[in-house]
């Protein structure tokens, strides 16, 4: 089980990317456009640079839902190793059983 401090700071993350979503890609609009002038492109980067940091969308990790582990995290069913097993023996995975031959 991961610290509650991790958990609320991945949620504060999610959050901010969301805010600022639409900016940033403005922004970056602007900068890798070729029809930009030099300035507007130097205005977009000064304003991209005063966004939080925490705004960035590779500042994201992936977490277990069910107890916010950070590593080992399956990503189409969002459970972490541990959790997976649990769940996959109970069978309330669909589409996942137990291997035996």
């Amino acid at each position: 089980m991961s610290s509650k401090r991790m958990v609320v700071r991945q949620k504060r993350r999610e959050y901010l990317v969301s805010k600022y979503l639409k900016k940033r890609k403005d922004l970056r609009f602007v900068i890798n456009n070729l029809n930009s002038t030099l300035e507007e492109k130097e205005k977009a980067q000064y304003l991209m640079q005063k966004l939080p940091k925490d705004s960035n969308k590779c500042r994201l990790r992936n977490r277990c839902f069910e107890t916010g582990r950070g590593n080992g995290v399956y990503r189409k069913v969002g459970l972490c190793r541990n959790m997976f097993r649990i769940y996959a023996m109970r069978g309330d995975i669909p589409g996942i059983r137990k291997a035996s031959w």
